[in-house]
């Protein structure tokens, strides 16, 4: 074997654990690892115009494939804009391997240019963060990167590189192919007790969530809820675990809600939670299911022993993947189902009533747009949601399947969407991508759209403009009706902007042009901006920022 060096040795030890694809923004402080990229094209480098932007494209790029989305930037200002993506990674359990250079090891501890040190930065919000200063480990860290990234609750690594060890040479042997990762599967007595719980069951419901569900594991879900005649609901931004056309799918807990749903939960006998965390979006700020003792009986399964018991306190907790648990129970006889019938048709008639939008408010009526969408789409397309209110439209009247994929930040991280869609249409080509996205959002990641321009993806994105950070506003009127402060936003015209990029640009303001400019969108061949010009005054889905400001004044008379 020839001697390497740190920056060969980090690209040669990518391809063989199975990388394809890394999201970058240049910098000196890895020019080695550039360099190295030469000699590997099947290591396609996407260069990014912002590290937050290249960070989030690495964690939609792990959602939807599964595997450790891989991102590389420099040193401090570098690094402090991926933290974004880092943290996003964290609370949405996404495997990525963010890739950091680092000053010198013989400048560290003297605030040398853009000195930081990460392992005390990142460790709160990674799984693991650790430098490499020895080039002969670098499959060592990186393998351990992988299998971290991947195993139990997967989430990011951060891996800081420096300079000197980048160049220096060294021996070492790359490892066969990527880790197998251990999943832990449940005991039979415990899957046994869970089907005979279940069995009793009159009203359960199952919330599934989390990460690591594969197509395979999905479409058992689908067969489990079926089988035993159990509907269920999806937590926050997880709405494509189980087909939404499948007749126990009853809808997501996340942000504005069904109501009907939300009471079919509180009605419930039975909470069989799968892999969802049970966090504040999805239990209505811990309100719909109070911990530490829920009032209903409660069966956690979680892949992460930590999450077991952590904030709930469960009637039978089963550490287990999704795969595992749903393998096991199908092999027990269900019981009960004929039972539950009723009731899995009473909660998927709420669901398919609460698809029916509302009457129509301004000249663009945005539930009949996406009413229109929800048929128009591809079974395997891909949508990517932003932070905001807006995103309510995509919640409540898109349906979301497998392999088709809902990518969206349970965080809440502004800026997501554009970056998601454009890796998402480098990843998979031949699928639509629709992107939606506030004027907010746009103006904080918009600028990947020349990263879109440049690797030739056509995601469509959907600019949705009413002039303000809708979420805080509505939060304002609420609290202090009329009072508006900081929320009010002077923004460019997208569809213009679009075309300077060489991006196809439209506006649409009324309903009527919704469909024909998607349509065009679709067929330009070529990432397309679609600014829809909203009233101000519909600020959700279910009400008016009006409707708001005289509850809230009436509340306070």
């Amino acid at each position: 074997m020839q001697a390497r060096t740190g920056g060969q040795i980090i690209v040669d030890t990518l391809c063989a654990l199975g990388a394809d694809l890394a999201f970058c923004v240049a910098g000196e402080s890895y020019l080695e690892v550039l360099d190295a990229a030469v000699d590997r094209p099947e290591l396609r480098l996407i260069p990014c115009r912002q590290e937050g932007g290249a960070a989030f494209m690495a964690e939609a790029h792990g959602k939807l494939t599964g595997k450790p989305g891989i991102c590389l930037v420099t040193r401090g200002p570098g690094a402090c804009n991926a933290a974004i993506g880092v943290h996003t990674a964290f609370q949405d359990s996404t495997p990525m391997i963010l890739l950091v250079g680092q000053v010198a090891r013989d400048q560290r501890d003297r605030e040398a240019f853009q000195e930081i040190d990460f392992r005390q930065m990142f460790g709160p919000v990674a799984k693991w963060a650790a430098q490499i200063d020895d080039a002969a480990r670098i499959p060592e860290y990186l393998v351990r990167a992988w299998r971290t990234a991947l195993s139990g609750r997967p989430g990011p690594v951060v891996l800081a590189l420096p300079e000197d060890m980048l160049r220096e040479r060294a021996v070492t042997r790359d490892p066969a192919g990527p880790p197998v990762i251990p999943v832990p599967h449940p005991a039979i007595p415990d899957v046994r007790r869970l089907a005979g719980t279940l069995a009793q069951a009159q009203r359960p419901m199952v919330i599934v969530g989390g990460g690591g569900w594969s197509d395979d594991a999905c479409a058992a879900l689908a067969r489990m809820t079926e089988a035993w005649q159990v509907p269920a609901a999806c937590s926050f931004r997880r709405q494509d675990i189980l087909d939404n056309t499948h007749p126990c799918y009853a809808g997501d807990l996340g942000t504005g809600p069904n109501p009907a749903l939300l009471e079919r939960v509180r009605e419930a006998d039975l909470l069989l939670v799968l892999g969802a965390r049970l966090g504040e979006i999805t239990t209505q700020g811990y309100a719909l299911v109070q911990p530490p003792f829920p009032s209903v009986p409660l069966i956690h399964i979680h892949v992460d022993a930590e999450e077991l018991g952590r904030v709930y306190q469960p009637q039978l907790a089963i550490q287990a993947g999704p795969a595992t648990l749903l393998r096991a129970l199908s092999e027990l006889t269900p019981g009960g189902a004929e039972q539950r019938r009723g009731w899995v048709e009473q909660v998927r008639q709420n669901y398919l009533d609460w698809q029916v939008p509302g009457g129509a408010k301004g000249d663009l009526d945005l539930g009949a747009c996406f009413t229109w969408l929800r048929d128009r789409l591809a079974a395997d397309a891909i949508v990517t949601n932003d932070a905001g209110n807006f995103s309510g439209w995509g919640h409540r009247f898109l349906r979301y399947r497998r392999p088709g994929r809902q990518l969206a930040p349970t965080n809440g991280a502004m800026g997501y969407a554009v970056p998601a869609a454009v890796a998402a249409k480098i990843a998979r080509p031949e699928r639509d991508v629709v992107c939606m996205v506030g004027d907010g959002g746009f103006l904080m990641t918009g600028q990947e759209l020349a990263t879109a321009m440049h690797a030739g993806a056509a995601p469509v994105i959907l600019v949705f403009n009413n002039g303000m950070y809708g979420t805080i506003r509505m939060h304002q009127e609420m609290r202090f009706p009329g009072r508006v402060s900081a929320t009010t936003l002077t923004n460019p015209d997208f569809a213009a902007l679009a075309r300077s990029y060489g991006a196809l640009g439209l506006t649409v303001s009324r309903t009527d042009e919704f469909a024909p400019a998607i349509e065009e969108a679709l067929a330009a061949g070529h990432a397309a901006v679609i600014e829809l010009r909203m009233d101000p005054e519909v600020i959700t889905t279910r009400t008016t920022l009006s409707a708001l400001r005289a509850k809230a004044e009436a509340s306070k008379s």
